[in-house]
């Protein structure tokens, strides 16, 4: 903290002129002037000892409406200030507030409510922030000395990505945790999805289905039915080179995409699906299955990301299977980088690249990937992306 001088313009100048007098008076031989030389020195000299003199401490205390502020979100902070001092001093408190966060964190002490202050602030970029010291500022009634410090310890508040609403990924998709999305081969829990078929020459005896056959009368064999996957996959690409060096100011195309991946996945999961985020090293960023608390681990990781390292096949992310969709959220992307961006299988692979190169899309979709340009608009851009198959809402995807 910039340590401000104990007296102020209007206390310099009346120290000025107090010198000036003591020069005129011997210049002059006018007594006068002497004598109100040594009154302004004695104001000036009262007027430090009344500000600097007294002690004082306290306790501050805060209070922030939302335990997690996001961007472009407004917020109210309520602070508790319990000074101890001789007397209540007049001055100006500020509540120091970091850029990330806006917000007008000042006014006269004391105020209207005696120690309690009130302000409000707006997510202005992502992060972890610190808030505080309070400071105090007081100057005596003569104007002439002022006095600041500092009061209580910070407290953080944690500012997390935008989440923008989406359109949805089917019209055949409700709350029906995701039985319309996909469809997969692995065998579940328990014989919800084994149906029993009549007995073809090879079939082996051990799966004969007893119940059945004694049912029909006929020989009947167990049958493994394929059964409805839930699963969704959102890869955010935070390889390095993708995207602008990393500076005091962030990169609005990163932040961009951080938003649309927790804009997507929280989206994916209102819509039925078990979403995993991860990056593109394959470091869990969330696991959403519907608690809330799933969302808000997921927009705190999210909050602390930044660009870094190298990044992995997609296909190595799996975990055996392939996922329902797959959303894949990257930078600058290159023709012969997205030729090699394999999605494994996935149903409905979707790209969003917010710095796609000459051909990048196009061999995108020679893979079987639905690709559009991630702006600042990101409901718009997620719409553009959607498989047209899914879009239409023509039939299950499958």
């Amino acid at each position: 903290m910039r340590r401000r001088r104990f007296l102020t313009y209007r206390g310099a100048a009346a120290l000025l002129a107090g010198v000036a007098c003591v020069i005129a008076a011997n210049l002059m031989a006018a007594p006068i002037m002497l004598y109100v030389a040594m009154l302004l020195f004695l104001l000036v000299i009262l007027a430090v000892i009344v500000v600097q003199v007294p002690r004082r401490s306290g306790a501050v205390t805060r209070r922030i409406s939302t335990d997690l502020l996001t961007v472009g979100e407004e917020s109210q902070v309520d602070v508790r200030f319990d000074l101890r001092a001789l007397r209540i001093p007049n001055g100006i408190w500020h509540d120091r507030l970091p850029s990330a966060v806006a917000g007008e964190a000042s006014g006269e002490f004391p105020t209207e409510n005696g120690t309690r202050l009130r302000y409000e602030i707006t997510g202005v970029r992502r992060g972890v922030w610190a808030i505080g010291p309070l400071r105090l500022r007081t100057i005596d009634p003569f104007g002439f000395a002022q006095r600041e410090q500092e009061f209580g310890e910070t407290r953080t508040v944690t500012v997390v990505p935008e989440v923008v609403p989406l359109a949805p990924l089917s019209s055949n998709v409700g709350a029906a945790g995701g039985t319309a999305h996909t469809s997969s081969t692995r065998l579940g829990q328990g014989s919800d999805n084994l149906s029993p078929r009549r007995y073809v020459s090879g079939d082996s005896m051990r799966r004969i289905h007893w119940r059945a056959t004694a049912h029909r009368g006929d020989l009947m064999v167990r049958q493994e039915e394929e059964e409805s996957s839930p699963d969704a996959l959102v890869v955010l690409d935070r390889t390095a080179r993708r995207w602008d060096r990393i500076t005091d100011h962030a990169d609005p195309t990163f932040e961009t995409a951080v938003s649309a991946c927790a804009s997507i996945a929280l989206h994916l999961v209102n819509e039925g699906y078990s979403v995993d985020v991860l990056d593109s090293a394959g470091t869990v960023l969330g696991a959403l299955r519907g608690h809330e608390d799933d969302r808000d681990n997921l927009l705190v990781a999210l909050a602390l990301v930044a660009p870094q390292g190298e990044g992995r096949d997609i296909v190595t992310l799996f975990d055996g299977t392939p996922p329902g969709p797959l959303v894949l959220i990257t930078g600058q992307l290159e023709e012969d980088d997205a030729a090699l961006l394999r999605h494994g299988g996935a149903t409905a692979p979707i790209m969003l690249v917010t710095d796609p190169l000459p051909g990048a899309v196009d061999a995108a979709a020679a893979l079987g990937w639905s690709s559009a340009q991630l702006t600042d608009d990101v409901a718009s851009a997620w719409e553009d992306a959607l498989p047209s198959r899914m879009a239409t809402g023509g039939g299950h995807v499958v």
